[in-house]
């Protein structure tokens, strides 16, 4: 009698050489190949959210912006917009062409790094080590216009807080100038090498009946063939005077595979896109005041005379960021503000992901659609005793739920 197969679980984290951020995972398998997979995010959530309802909507841009390092600028800018949609507050048309430009160049940043690091899962160093070197030049010129290479503070509620000189002008066609030189360089040693291909090819398949259910965002759904940018279908900033055509892989290779090759291909095609539209930005950045208001104790007055919700959805390099507040009349600080950053949508897309796949394709797969665990739900509770419990996603939506109940009523 033919003994019965056995599957054991192989747990991957919380602490992985692969992994950027603490998630642990744990994989039934059958011998190498994975039949089921249980995820659980690392508790490592901050409570931004809570903190900011002791902070008025001034203070809370600088956590906004610290929610994920990778894109800051993205959350600065949906969280401001959501503001500016509650409280009616103009943004002058040179700001939004700012805006944009700053959203471009960090979402090359996120890219290049974020292909980098897959070619470092694959144990790629030297094409690792070449996108790190590509990447510096962005890095470079952000923090030429900034100050800063991370947390870039220059976000503001009615516009931004530094304007573009003719040096950073000229540091940025210099960036343009180098990645339309050298970028593609890095797309043919890694797309054209015969390894990298069988490593990711048909390796973590997400079908776009599959991205449709799951609710997949950004490159992850693009990659399965799904044409949704937000850029493209809800314009925003300077994107309403430009033409944005969502990346997918049927435009460029003919098929679509939906899985982690066509990922690290959206990605990479989406930094070509970007230098064109930093290169547009730039030759139209029309003339004009940069904020609404500059001086932040009148702005503030504005924004304790107003009253009302506001949403704001913004296309972040890892997909839709979407922020909501709430304004009291009178009172200083935020009533309440929620986040939903891209990767609460993409991470249900996991478990489809794995099915079937080799172990040694678990860390490539975790990090295919670029997540941000720190983003992402959870609660620990501990009580007065020093004991724990998890809480559940029924339990914690509940909860949820009841408190905004709660506040809408206040």
């Amino acid at each position: 009698m033919a003994e019965e197969n056995k599957t054991y679980t192989i747990p991957i984290g919380p602490v992985h050489v692969g992994l950027k951020e603490p998630i642990t995972a744990w994989l039934q398998v059958d011998g190498e190949r994975i039949v089921d997979v249980r995820i659980r995010p690392g508790a490592i959530h901050r409570g931004i959210e809570y903190m900011a309802r002791e902070r008025n909507p001034i203070q809370v841009i600088y956590l906004a912006e610290r929610i994920c390092g990778i894109c800051s600028f993205a959350h600065i800018v949906s969280f401001v917009r959501v503001v500016e949609d509650a409280t009616g507050i103009p943004v002058p048309p040179r700001a939004k062409y700012i805006r944009t430009i700053l959203l471009e160049l960090e979402r090359i940043h996120s890219h290049i790094l974020w292909a980098g690091v897959a070619c470092y899962t694959l144990g790629y160093d030297s094409a690792f080590n070449l996108g790190m070197l590509l990447r510096e030049k962005v890095m470079d010129v952000l923090e030429a216009m900034t100050g800063n290479r991370v947390n870039y503070g220059v976000g503001t509620i009615g516009g931004v807080r530094r304007d573009i000189t003719p040096k950073v002008a000229k540091a940025i066609n210099e960036m343009l100038d180098y990645y339309n030189r050298e970028f593609s360089y890095f797309y043919n040693v890694v797309t054209e090498d015969p390894i990298v291909k069988a490593r990711m090819r048909n390796v973590g398949v997400l079908s776009k009946e599959n991205a449709i259910r799951y609710c997949a965002v950004g490159p992850t759904a693009r990659a399965s063939g799904l044409r949704m940018d937000l850029r493209w279908s809800s314009p925003y900033e300077a994107y309403e005077d430009l033409e944005v055509e969502p990346v997918v892989p049927q435009d460029y290779l003919g098929k679509v595979h939906g899985d982690v090759f066509d990922r690290f291909f959206v990605r990479v095609m989406e930094v070509y896109q970007s230098l064109d539209i930093v290169k547009k930005c730039m030759d139209g950045l029309p003339d004009g005041p940069i904020m609404h208001e500059s001086k932040p104790a009148k702005l503030l007055s504005l924004l304790k005379e107003a009253e009302g919700v506001g949403q704001s959805s913004i296309e972040a390099p890892r997909g839709d960021d979407t922020h909501a507040i709430k304004l009291t009349k009178g009172e200083e600080n935020i009533t309440w503000w929620k986040v939903r950053a891209p990767t609460y949508a993409n991470a249900m897309s996991w478990p489809i992901m794995f099915k079937d796949q080799e172990i040694a394709d678990a860390p490539l797969i975790i990090n295919s659609i670029d997540p941000c665990i720190s983003c992402m739900e959870r609660m620990l509770v501990v009580d007065e005793k020093g004991s724990s419990t998890m809480t559940t996603k029924e339990e914690l939506i509940k909860l949820c739920r009841d408190k905004t109940r709660r506040l809408m009523h206040r």
